[in-house]
Order: structure tokens, then sequence, then C-alpha cells
């Protein structure tokens, strides 16, 4: 038979692949994948269960790989081919897997001389298709996936060149006459840093290998190195000046990986704003050739709760007389930052960003920056999906809790920063996603838990190139100890009654139905949480429920259970159990005590409760919530964090004001009900044990 090359082959002069990994990193803060289920709670997995057991027990366990070439199955004597796979073969079967990690053919019945005989160049027919031997692949790279994801090929920088910088061009010569002699000399000219590298403390950038010089230097600029202001880097702890030099290799290009993108997801209260500012200051200064700046305009896009924050950031580290800022707001539209030239950073929410999204793809950005980027993990949203269309390569991603719910939610933001890293969202889930879950169940066999390893050590190879993530242990050195409190609260007589019914009435319920309907037990326990905050909450639901007399309603028949005559604007604190710890901790705090006080609240009624009982207990307290003008938000941060302010207690919605702000004038944070998804409280709770804190925290969960 007359062979051809394989598709892949014929087609890598027209197009490029899809992925071209790294070498293995350095990083040994990456993600650590295998500890998955820990970090991000219980997920949506499909299991792999062994349904073929007589059989698998009479074939032989060892399972052979090749890398083969397929088409359709026909008599033809030259083949068209249509695609790369990988042929599995394991006693008398054969499973056929495209690049991608589907399975895409299966066979059985095969002689074990006809399998175990596959050599280069072998021909079978599986599933209808025709196939024909390329290489052996080791079990090795089957069970970590390189197989298919094609990380055998060779890496970024493969070009063998020697390390030396590019020299400068020759001097342009004056023509002249033949016979005359004209003397023009010039001296190249000497470009020096714009800070010095050798003072104590400097903190100097990476210089660019000889490859990166070839590719990028093309006009044989002189290579400079590229120091940090020490305005700045006298300010870095040791994990900070890491976490730039990471920012830049990776914006730059120096790693090995086809991308310039980055994800910072130190957890909360390590500095990740800092960073940044220290990397973007230095991009807008400098560059390594010539000396000739990396960046000239940049785009921050943040929560609104943050724009006044970063503004505020970037004067305190920088000043107003080094770097000017423009914080889109209501009041500074966008169109002044369009006609003004003198502002290279511009601030913005996601919110504004999706109305200003047409002006903002007019301008040419050089580096654009996403606070809290965990809020790109669904690239299905219009908001990811227009900030994904800015033609910017250079993108950083700032979050301090990049997986909340699943692996999906993680590639989304991956493929924000580097698209195409880890191929299609489809081969990530058969490849990567799909193996990993798998591995997790309690059902899974010995075999599924080492290609679960396996896989998911190959995954954090690959991410680690442009990924770091450093935990909260670090700030141990530089802050007092904090103490966290779990504390359980007693139901009041009246709380226990209606628990009881509005559990006993949902249970009867489910008897009872025949609908497949789960909607309803979603909105018992949203009531069961209003109930546990304070009945007041229930009897006001309840009341705006009570035309509806629907029997499978959860709220219904509930206001009969009140005693006679209960209102919900008398004492607030005389049927919840809460509220009268609440109470308690308060009343001592302000006693005995000189410390501020942070409660947090999922729900604006709740706060609405918590605002009454401070002013009915006397206590000076200020609110931060989604009614709040973005304007008066920093201000009322500023104003907790005084310490000329006297004794207070500031109301938080996790929702407007849980990332991102700097509570550092609280001592302690009350919780006071715990959010659907684990990862928004860790938010909240971070908001007080960070960088500038010098008292002794505390947090209480109740």
């Amino acid at each position: 038979m007359k062979r051809s090359l394989a598709p892949s082959s014929a087609l890598s002069a027209s197009k490029k692949t899809k992925f071209i990994p790294p070498f293995v990193s350095q990083t040994s803060s990456s993600l650590p994948l295998s500890n998955i289920q820990s970090q991000s709670g219980p997920l949506s997995r499909p299991a792999v269960k062994n349904t073929n057991k007589a059989s698998a027990s009479s074939e032989p366990k060892a399972a052979s790989y090749y890398q083969v070439m397929w088409c359709k199955h026909s008599s033809k004597k030259h083949k068209k081919w249509e695609g790369d796979a990988i042929l599995m073969t394991r006693g008398s079967s054969a499973t056929l897997t495209d690049t991608e990690g589907k399975v895409i053919g299966k066979a059985t019945g095969y002689k074990l001389s006809e399998l175990s005989g596959l050599v280069e160049g072998s021909t079978l027919v599986v599933g209808g298709k025709q196939i024909e031997v390329m290489d052996v692949v080791s079990e090795e790279n089957w069970k970590n996936g390189t197989c298919f994801t094609g990380a055998l090929a060779a890496p970024k920088n493969s070009v063998s060149v020697v390390e030396q910088p590019l020299a400068l061009r020759k001097p342009f010569a004056v023509p002249s006459l033949s016979g005359q002699t004209m003397k023009h000399t010039t001296t190249p000219r000497v470009v020096q840093p714009l800070h010095d590298p050798s003072l104590r403390g400097s903190l100097v950038m990476p210089r660019p290998t000889a490859q990166h010089q070839l590719e990028h230097n093309i006009s044989g600029l002189a290579l400079v190195d590229v120091v940090v202001d020490p305005h700045l880097s006298r300010c870095l702890r040791p994990h900070q000046r890491d976490g730039v030099i990471f920012l830049y290799e990776c914006v730059m290009g120096m790693r090995d990986y086809a991308g310039s993108g980055a994800i910072l997801a130190d957890e909360m209260g390590l500095g990740k704003t800092l960073q940044c500012i220290t990397l973007l200051w230095t991009l807008l200064k400098q560059g390594p050739y010539g000396r000739k700046q990396v960046a000239r305009r940049v785009v921050i896009v943040t929560p609104g709760s943050l724009v006044k924050n970063w503004e505020k950031e970037f004067g305190k580290w920088l000043g107003k007389e080094r770097l000017m800022v423009f914080a889109v707001t209501a009041d500074n539209r966008l169109e002044e930052f369009v006609k003004s030239p003198r502002y290279p950073v511009v601030i913005i929410s996601y919110e504004m960003f999706l109305r200003t999204h047409e002006s903002l793809r007019e301008l040419k950005f050089d580096v654009i920056v996403c606070d809290e980027g965990h809020r790109l993990k669904n690239n299905a949203t219009k908001t990811t999906t227009l900030i994904m269309s800015l033609p910017t390569r250079k993108r950083i991603v700032l979050t301090g809790t990049p997986i909340q719910n699943d692996l999906q939610e993680f590639f989304s933001i991956i493929e924000f920063c580097n698209p195409g890293m880890l191929g299609s969202r489809s081969a990530f889930h058969r490849v990567y996603e799909q193996p990993i879950m798998a591995g997790k169940e309690p059902s899974a066999t010995a075999e599924e838990k080492d290609i679960a390893s396996r896989r998911a050590d190959e995954l954090n190879r690959l991410i680690s190139q442009f990924f770091l993530r450093r935990t909260q242990a670090i700030n141990h050195q530089y802050l007092l100890p904090k103490v966290e409190s779990v504390v359980f609260c007693s139901l009041s007589p009246l709380q226990t009654s209606l628990y009881s019914h509005l559990a006993q009435a949902q249970l009867q319920r489910l008897r009872t139905s025949h609908s497949n309907d789960m909607s309803q037990h979603l909105v018992c326990i949203g009531a069961l949480k209003k109930l546990c905050n304070s009945p007041s909450l229930l009897f006001t639901a309840a009341q705006a429920n009570s035309d509806h007399s629907d029997e499978n309603s959860v709220m219904y028949d509930v206001l009969p259970l009140f005693p006679p005559g209960f209102s919900p604007t008398e004492d607030v604190t005389q049927h919840s159990g809460k509220l009268r710890v609440l109470r308690d901790i308060l009343r001592y705090l302000f006693n005995h005590t000189q410390e501020k006080v942070a409660v947090v609240s999922n729900y604006t009624q709740t706060l609405d409760l918590l605002e009454r009982l401070c002013g009915e207990c006397g206590y000076e307290c200020a609110r931060l919530d989604g009614s709040t003008p973005s304007s008066k938000r920093m201000q009322l941060v500023e104003h907790l964090n005084s310490q000329y302010t006297p004794q207070m207690v500031f109301l938080l919605s996790s929702k407007a004001g849980g990332v991102g702000l700097n509570l550092i004038g609280a001592s302690r944070l009350i919780l006071y009900d715990i959010d659907w998804n684990p990862a928004n409280d860790l938010q909240a709770m971070a908001r007080v044990w960070r960088m500038g804190k010098r008292e002794r925290y505390t947090s209480i969960v109740f």
C-alpha cells in the first residue's frame, strides 16, 4: 500500500496546531488540582464504571496504545486519510479515540495474535474505519493525556541559539564620489537603564533570551536592563517581587508557552493589586529593547465597588504627579478619556464596560487587567464575550478564588488569558475534566484513580507556566495571628416551631406530589434561612404570599403559627436567637473595647434588621450595599479605616462589597449568614486580615 503523510503532518505547513504545550514549569506554586474537591466542594461529574466485568476478568489487563491515522473503510488502493487518532487494544477488543479524546470507533472479537502483532504500517478495521499504525504510544503518555494534547511536540523555544545580545545595525554612511574621502564616524548610542540596577534592593527583570530577541527585536535595538522603580521595589515583600517577575515574564512572552496572558491567583490579602501596579508602571515606562516602553495604554476592568479603590491605590503607591489614571464613573464619562491623551490607564467597571464596549474597541490597549477575574468563569455571558473580543494579547487575571464549582469554569478563565492553550472545551472535558472527576468517585477502580492522578499532574504542569498562587500562610510572618470561630446559636421557641412546620410540610409535599419540579426545595431552603435570621423576615414573606391559597406553596398555612398580634417592627431580638447573640457580642465590645466591627450578610432585608438593632442599642453604624452609590463607597471604607473615627459597626453586603475592599480598620468580622457558594464567604472573611492590618483579627461565623 502506498503510504501518505498523516493528516496532522500534511496540514502543518498551512495552519498552526490547536495546542502548543510548554516545558515542565519550575514554578512551585501552581494550583493543586489533585485536591480540587477539597477546595471547591462537590462537583457534578460523570461516573465511570466497568460495565463488562465478566469479559474484563477473562482478558489480559495490560493494554497497548498506538498513534494511528484513519479513514472510512474502502477498497481503494490509495487511501485519503481523514485524521489522526489513538488506538487502544486490550485483549480481543480495540477502541479508537480522536485527538480530542472522543471515542470514534469500537470493535471486539479480534484474534489476540492480530492485535499483539501491530507494528508501524499495520492496518486494521475498527468500527467501520480503516486505520494505519504510525507509532507506538507509551502507557505513561496515555495516562497523563499527552498523546491527545500533542505535548510531545517541541516547545516554543526549541531553536538552539547562542545566548548573546544582538549587534546594533551599522550607522548610516554618507555617499561620496569616487576618489573622495569623507570622514563620518558615528558612535553607537549607549542606552542606560532607567534606574540603577546595582543599587541595593533593586529589582531587575530577567533579560530576554536570544530566541526572544530574534522574534521581538527585529530592529536590533540595544539590550537594556529593565529595573523596577525603587520607589515601588523597596515596598515589595519577597513573594510580591517574585510575583512581579512572574507577570513580567508572562506578558513579555518569555516563558515556554504560546501566549502572553497570566493568572495571578494569590489568596486574598497578599497584595495582588500592588504587584499589578508595579508591573504596569514598569511596562509604561521602559522595555528591554532600547528602553522603549512596552505599553502605552492599559485598561483595568473591575467590579463597580472597586473602581475608586483602584484609583486610590494608584495614588497611594505612585502619586498623581507620576501617573494619571482615569476612573470611569457616572461623573467621569469615557468620552473624556478618549479625547485626552494624558491618561495611559483607564479603570472601568464590568457593567460600564458592557455599555461602552464599542468605544473601547476603537481604542488600542496594550494590556488588559481583569480584577476579580472569576467573573469570567462563564464565557457564554455577554460581558465575557465582549472582553475576549478586545484585540489585546497581554491579558492578566487577578482572582483569589480561581475555581469555585468545576473545572469548566477554570477552563473559561484560562481560555480568556491564553486562547487555545488547552485545546477546545470539549477536548478539555474529555481529556482532563472527565477522567479527573471519575477518579474521585467512590466506585473508581485503581486504574481510573491512577489516570486521574496523572491527568491532574499533567494539567498542573501545563498551567504552571502562566498560573501563580500563594496562600495566606505567607501573611503569618507579617500580621498578628487571626482567630476564626464558629458560633452555633439556639433557636427561639417560635423559630423552633416554625422550622419544624416548614420541614414537615415540605416532606409531606414530597411524598404526595407527582411532579418532578425541584424548585420548591430551593424555595423551602430560602424560607428556612430567613427564619434562622429572624422570624420577622419569614412573616413579611408569608404576608406577601397570603393571597395565594396553593396548598403546595411553601408559605401555605404559615401565618397562623405566629402568636396573635405579632409585628415585624417590635423588639428586633425578641424571637431571633442569632440577633440575641449578636446583641450580646456588640454590647460586650462596646462596653469593654474600642474595636470596630464589620457585620456581613447576603441579604439587604437582614441588613435592615441589623441597622435597626444598632439604632435600638445606640451604636454608630455605616452601611454599604448595592444601593450605595459608587462615589460614596470609598468614603465609607476610608471612614472605617481612619484611626480618628469613633467605634462603630460597619454593615456590609457580601454581594456589593465582599470582594476587593480593604476593611483593615475593623478588628472583628461577623458573618451573619453563609452563602450558597463557600468562595463568597472566604472572600468576605478576607476583607479584614490583609496588608496594613496592625491589630489582632477575629472572625465569627453564625
